[in-house]
């Protein structure tokens, strides 16, 4: 048996194994110095709209909801997400009996689900915007789901702080997450509007 060929192969498998160990390092280091925010909820908003009997739009947002998103565009799109827990028991359409049906089973639901979440798998695009996917939960049914997303702007704010903002829009069949009360054809889905501000954390 050549042991000087064992050893070199031995050595050239530790030299690898070395380098994989380098590589898997660096990419944690990426990922555990990504930027982290905070979702600053007096400057962001998850607003909704539906059409109401085909004539015009019934509009309403959730006053309550939190979050946090990563990024850095330094470290690639692999590293960019958000998740978000929404308190659907803080929907607000600005009238009372309203807000009380949607509220209800019919609906929303909001003593059996008291919160939907979105938790954001992917993303693909650029520091200035693109494709964000995710699994948003609602009324206990999980999906993914895709929307672009743009970067309104980021920087310094006058408190010492970094921000940065961005917005989005998706689509929302209600019928794909069990919410089929029949309001007619025209209010088969939900157009959901987000425009997050996050604060970066120190």
């Amino acid at each position: 048996m050549n042991l000087e060929f064992v050893s070199g192969k031995r050595i050239a498998v530790a030299g690898k194994t070395l380098m994989c160990a380098a590589v898997f390092a660096a990419m944690s280091s990426v990922v555990a110095n990504a930027a982290e925010y905070k979702v600053d909820l007096s400057h962001s908003a998850i607003n909704f709209k539906t059409k109401h009997l085909g004539l015009s739009w019934l509009t309403g947002r959730f006053n309550k909801f939190e979050g946090t998103m990563t990024y850095d565009p330094a470290a690639g799109p692999d590293v960019q997400g958000i998740s978000i827990v929404i308190d659907t028991t803080s929907l607000d359409t600005n009238w009372a009996d309203r807000d009380k049906h949607l509220r209800g089973a019919d609906f929303f639901n909001v003593d059996k689900f008291p919160t939907a979440t979105f938790k954001s798998t992917g993303y693909a695009g650029d520091a200035n915007g693109g494709t964000l996917t995710g699994d948003l939960t609602l009324l206990g049914v999980t999906k993914s789901i895709s929307f672009e997303i743009k970067k309104i702007a980021e920087g310094d704010d006058p408190w010492g702080g970094y921000r940065a903002g961005f917005e989005g829009s998706y689509t929302l069949k209600r019928a794909d997450f069990g919410m089929d009360y029949n309001l007619g054809p025209a209010a088969e889905n939900i157009e959901l509007d987000l425009l997050i501000e996050g604060i970066k954390a120190k």
